[in-house]
């Protein structure tokens, strides 16, 4: 635009308003009636004065400022499937009832400032969402491989509706159960029946994949990377069961003699614990391999029984994953096979023999590949008088050990609801504030790019509005407000583009307004500020 013609517009913008200022726009031709996309086409240089009088106070373009560090937090909680533990709460409510159980607990961890949930979508080779691989859950509709009715993917509405809050979704699957006791009966839609060459029946009644068979984990890793493929997840996620715990069996050992012959046949000269630890170890690697392959921004945590083995650190007694469940979690935090870890801590601080302080520190220790460690608390059912100082407590425990990359995961969504003073206890103290998820740095991501702001005054507030290019990369915004000096933060879902900002709060004075773009891994975007003269 040609310097002459500026120069006219806003000696004609002056006579006819006698304001001391005007509004920026593109151009004068359209200022009444800017489309949203030439708005969020607008730059600076570009602007000229707009003919239409306007009461406004000075906005600068864009200038640079120091902001401060946004809160960042991991705050999850599980939602177990298995058994009707969480949700649905039972097998045979209808579509409407699932869906508002569904968003009464995501409206509940939205207002108290969680941003994660692990939601149970295969409890048992089966599946809460629409599978061409296994059938749909017992747990869901009260019959294995039977379709809800009307037919919808919880799976899929739990996605969208966390997402819509600002909060992202685990996909959490256990890898190795085939059929659990309270799942009825062993149908011929069962993965028990389609694949019976696979599985082991248990003494406690359930049913168990052969974890070293390459067909089981051929299986798994089939339905891993379709849910990866099809579904706009945030994570996939195991729980502490791969091998079964002793007492499943009633003490006896795990009966896959079949597979161990077959390995020494083979030539195989591993030990028969250590040869069912490398499967897993083998199985996780692979894993973590093929979900970065197919989807590099999603991770992949596990949380595993709380103790390695009895004595790591000094002094801790109880049961052994690593004898037991054949479970090697000290080496796959070790070498980088997860993408968060999250230990079940679920003793209390003070407890003598598994003390709560000195576990999360020896796995930090452990934590050589610097992933994120987030710890599970046993917010249901732990031994103390008082749980929610007790949890609260842990929290701010883990603060201190874990600094910059905090974090926790609440087992399970029913602690938060069946204390009454869980929740105000979490709310009024640690998760105050909303808190993003910690950074993963070792993930490689495309840089967001810079949102663009527009003000405009709209006398006792300043209208503001944002918006990026590529706003399909961005999972969140950060606004930035300064009054008198002091910069506020605010964590806004997607769907948040604007905002009625007052000049005045409390006796202070707005003195400028910034807005920042921020991705799924928890990336930030530069930001664009302006200031409020």
């Amino acid at each position: 635009m040609k310097i002459n013609k500026i120069k006219i517009l806003f000696l004609l913008g002056f006579f006819a308003s006698f304001s001391s200022s005007c509004s920026v726009q593109k151009s004068a031709s359209t200022a009444k009636n800017t489309s949203k996309e030439n708005r969020y086409k607008a730059k600076p240089k570009d602007s000229v004065v707009s003919l239409k009088p306007q009461i406004t106070t000075p906005v600068e373009e864009d200038f640079k400022v120091n902001l401060p560090a946004i809160n960042r937090e991991f705050r999850g909680a599980w939602i177990a499937s298995v058994a009707n533990i969480n949700w649905p709460s039972k097998n045979n409510l209808s579509v409407e009832q699932q869906k508002a159980e569904a968003i009464s607990m995501l409206n509940m961890l939205q207002e108290n400032n969680f941003n994660a949930v692990i939601f149970q979508a295969r409890p048992s080779a089966d599946a809460l969402y629409t599978s061409e691989l296994e059938p749909w859950s017992y747990f869901l509709t009260g019959k294995t491989g039977e379709p809800p009715y009307p037919n919808y993917d919880p799976l899929q509405f739990w996605i969208e509706e966390s997402h819509k809050r600002g909060m992202e979704l685990h996909v959490w699957l256990n890898p190795y159960r085939a059929h659990h006791s309270n799942g009825g009966a062993v149908s011929s839609q069962s993965m028990v029946n389609k694949l019976s060459d696979l599985v082991i029946k248990l003494r406690n009644g359930m049913y168990w994949f052969d974890p070293a068979n390459p067909k089981t984990q051929g299986h798994v890793s089939n339905v891993v990377k379709d849910l990866v493929k099809r579904y706009d997840l945030d994570a996939i996620h195991f729980d502490d069961y791969f091998y079964p715990y002793a007492t499943y069996n009633s003490g006896r050992d795990f009966p896959d003699g079949e597979s161990w012959n077959a390995y020494l046949n083979s030539g195989g000269t591993l030990s028969r614990a250590d040869w069912r630890r490398d499967s897993v170890n083998k199985f996780v690697e692979r894993i973590y391999k093929e979900i970065h392959a197919e989807k590099n921004y999603v991770r992949f945590g596990i949380s595993p029984f709380g103790i390695w083995k009895p004595g790591f650190p000094e002094g801790v007694v109880g049961s052994s994953q690593y004898d037991e469940l054949y479970a090697d979690a000290k080496l796959w935090l070790n070498r980088g096979w997860v993408d968060y870890f999250s230990p079940q801590l679920y003793w209390p601080i003070e407890s003598k023999g598994q003390p709560f302080a000195n576990l999360l520190n020896w796995w930090k220790s452990e934590n050589t590949m610097n992933r994120h460690l987030w710890p599970g608390l046993n917010t249901v059912e732990i031994k103390v008088s008082d749980r929610p100082s007790e949890i609260k407590n842990q929290i701010e425990l883990s603060r201190q050990i874990l600094s910059n990359d905090a974090g926790e995961i609440h087992w399970s969504i029913a602690g938060l609801t069946k204390n009454s003073n869980m929740l105000p206890t979490l709310k009024n103290g640690p998760y105050k504030e909303k808190a993003l998820t910690p950074k993963s740095p070792w993930i490689k991501s495309v840089p967001l790019e810079k949102p663009t702001l527009f003000t405009n005054d709209n006398g006792s507030f300043i209208q503001t509005s944002w918006s990026s290019k590529n706003i399909r990369n961005v999972f969140q915004w950060v606004l930035f407000k300064q009054y008198n000096g002091v910069w506020e933060t605010e964590i806004l879902t997607l769907e948040n583009l604007s905002r009625e900002i007052p000049k005045n709060k409390d006796g202070k004075i707005l003195n400028a307004i910034a807005i920042k773009a921020v991705d799924r891994l928890g990336n930030e975007s530069d930001y664009m500020a302006k200031m409020v003269k």
